[in-house]
């Protein structure tokens, strides 16, 4: 004789463990789709672009922004915006490719780029940065100064020393390129090292850093410019 009261919850038990299945196959397609399309989480492992960004800085990039990519081979399917002078993007490291960087734009394509005497020159155009306050830096603890740069409409602080003596340049940035400096400019490893950026290679735009694990409390959640 069947028992239809176990053969019932052998049913139940069946459709209850393939809809859990299927929510999970779901929601794991979802957040690859998300992951590779829209908004991905990144950790700082350096300090180059301090103050803007510190060690351990948890923060998410927005890979929508400049378009949508066709993973792998790096191509632009659709375009919406295109990357600007100020914008902090992750990308692809030129050296290796295995690697992500983060880095400010600092020039765009046909932009001459030329450091004298310590300061930036864009087109012949000295970028104008004011004296802000003395800096420490928590990890090394040295005092740094800090300065507000006027970057084309975006402001933001970058450290430096009292004597400036960096010479750069000039230099033209190439089509579908961009020259990426960290904000720490005397502690960064950047386009002055090794070259330009390629615009296939950039991942997205920093958005917002969502934990800081100093913990700093008011870090987190900040968005970043």
């Amino acid at each position: 004789m069947i028992n239809i009261m176990d053969h019932n919850d052998k049913i139940i038990r069946k459709s209850t463990a393939r809809e859990y299945a299927e929510a999970a196959v779901i929601a794991i397609l979802l957040a690859l789709f998300i992951r590779t399309f829209v908004v991905q989480a990144f950790k700082i492992p350096s300090g180059s672009m301090k103050p803007t960004l510190l060690i351990g800085d948890h923060l998410l990039v927005n890979k929508f922004i400049y378009g949508v990519k066709i993973p792998f081979i790096d191509k632009y399917i659709l375009k919406f915006n295109t990357p600007s002078k100020g914008d902090i993007i992750v990308f692809k490291f030129p050296k290796d490719e295995k690697k992500d960087y983060i880095k400010r734009i600092i020039g765009t394509e046909g932009d001459e780029i030329e450091i004298k005497k310590g300061f930036l020159y864009i087109n012949g155009e000295q970028i104008q940065e004011k004296y802000f306050d003395k800096y420490r830096d928590h990890e090394t603890n040295e005092i740094k100064n800090r300065y507000v740069e006027f970057l084309y409409g975006v402001e933001h602080y970058i450290l430096g020393q009292d004597q400036k003596q960096e010479h750069f340049g000039p230099i033209t940035v190439p089509a579908n390129a961009v020259f990426a400096m960290g904000d720490n400019r005397d502690n960064s490893l950047d386009s002055r090292s090794w070259g330009f950026v390629s615009t296939r290679k950039i991942k997205g735009k920093a958005l917002i850093i969502y934990w800081s694990s100093w913990p700093n409390w008011k870090r987190i959640f900040h968005l970043i410019k």
